[in-house]
C-alpha cells in the first residue's frame, strides 16, 4: 500500500511538520515548547481548541522563509516516503510573513524553492492554497486573499478558509473568496467536520465552492447530499483525522462510503498528519480493513483528487503519467 502512487488535496503546511523537526527548531532557537509534546516526543493537546492552540505554537518556532523551506523539504520526504505523487498544501500569509504582501512573496519564493527540489530529487509535485483563518476573523482574511490575488499562478492555484468552524458565517467572508476567484484561483473551504450539515450547506449556497475540506457532517442531510453529488462538489476526506478528533467514534462509523454510495466523489487525505498520528499509507490501509477497498476503489478517489486537483492541465498529464 505504501508504494500505490497517491494523491493529497488537503494538507496543512505547518500541521504537517514532524514533531522532531518543530523540537529541533525550538531547541536552534532556545525556545521553550515541551509543553506542546508527550514523553514520546509526540504532539500533545486535550481537544481541537487545545490542538488549534498547540498549532500555532508549533507554528511560532517558523518565523522565515529559510525555516519554511527546510519545513517543505521535510514535508514532502515525508509525502514521498509514503507514495504521494503529488500534493495540494494549505499555506497561510498570517503564518507567512504576517500578511504583508512583500513579506509574503519572501516566503513562497522560499517554499518554491524547496518544491522544486524535492520534485527532482522526491519525485512528488507541490502546489499551494493559500487559505485565510477563520477565527482570525474577516478583516484579516481580506489580507490573506490580497495575497494570494498577488500571486496567483500556476503554483499559487486556489483559496480556502481554515480554523475553527464555529466562528462566524461564510457569508461574512464573501469579499475574500471573491477577491480570489477574481484573481483565476479555485475555492474550498472547510465546514462540515465541527459545524454539522448546515455549515456545509451554507458554504454551498454563499461561496459555492469547488471542493469542501471535510464536509462529511453532509451525511446527516441526504437532500444537501444529492446536491453535493449533483453539482460535483468534491469533499476533501480525512478519516483517520476525522476519528482521531472524535468526529466519529470509529472508522466502521465514519460516511465516507455511504457518501460514495450516494454519488458525492471523495479523495482521500491525512489534514495534519502527525498531530493525528497518520501518513496516506496508514489512510489506505484502514479503509482497505474496514471497508474492503480494493484496487478499484482507490483507482475512483485517486482519479477524483487529480480531476479536482486544482492545478493546470500541463501539470495534471504529467501526475497522471506518474499514476499509470
Amino acid at each position: 500500500m505504501r508504494e500505490l502512487p497517491k494523491i493529497e488535496l488537503h494538507l496543512h503546511h505547518e500541521g504537517a511538520a514532524p514533531p522532531a523537526f518543530i523540537r529541533g527548531l525550538a531547541s536552534e532557537k532556545r525556545v521553550d515548547l515541551s509543553r506542546i509534546f508527550r514523553e514520546d516526543g509526540s504532539y500533545a493537546y486535550r481537544d481541537f481548541n487545545h490542538f488549534l492552540s498547540v498549532y500555532e505554537a508549533a507554528t511560532s518556532v517558523l518565523t522565515g522563509p529559510e525555516e519554511f523551506a527546510r519545513l517543505t523539504r521535510a514535508v514532502l520526504e515525508e509525502s514521498a516516503a509514503h507514495g504521494v505523487v503529488y500534493s495540494e498544501t494549505f499555506l497561510s500569509p498570517d503564518f507567512c510573513g504576517g500578511g504583508d504582501v512583500t513579506a509574503w512573496l519572501e516566503y513562497l519564493a522560499a517554499i518554491r524553492e524547496a518544491a522544486d527540489e524535492a520534485e527532482r530529487d522526491l519525485g512528488i509535485t507541490l502546489r499551494g492554497i493559500v487559505t485565510c483563518i477563520r477565527h482570525f476573523g474577516p478583516e484579516q482574511a481580506k489580507t490573506a486573499a490580497v495575497c494570494a490575488a498577488e500571486t496567483a499562478g500556476d503554483w499559487i492555484v486556489g483559496f480556502g478558509m481554515a480554523g475553527d468552524e464555529m466562528v462566524g458565517h461564510h457569508r461574512d467572508y464573501i469579499w475574500s473568496f471573491d477577491c480570489a476567484r477574481e484573481a483565476g484561483l479555485k475555492i474550498t473551504t472547510h465546514a462540515g467536520e465541527w459545524g454539522g450539515a448546515a455549515s456545509v450547506r451554507e458554504a454551498v449556497d454563499d461561496i459555492n465552492p469547488a471542493r469542501i475540506g471535510h464536509g462529511v457532517q453532509a451525511i446527516d442531510d441526504l437532500a444537501l447530499v444529492d446536491v453535493l453529488a449533483e453539482r460535483g462538489i468534491v469533499l476533501e476526506v480525512c478519516p483517520g483525522s476525522n476519528v482521531f478528533l472524535g468526529v466519529y467514534p470509529s472508522l466502521a462509523k465514519h460516511p465516507i462510503q455511504r457518501l460514495r454510495e450516494r454519488g458525492v466523489k471523495v479523495t482521500v487525505s491525512t489534514d495534519d498528519p502527525p498531530f493525528f498520528h497518520t501518513t496516506m499509507t496508514r489512510e489506505f490501509e484502514a479503509l482497505e480493513k474496514t471497508f474492503g477497498w480494493g484496487e478499484e476503489d482507490f483507482a475512483e478517489v485517486t482519479e477524483n483528487a487529480l480531476a479536482a486537483a486544482f492545478c493546470n492541465d500541463e501539470t495534471k498529464d504529467k501526475i497522471r503519467e506518474r499514476l499509470t
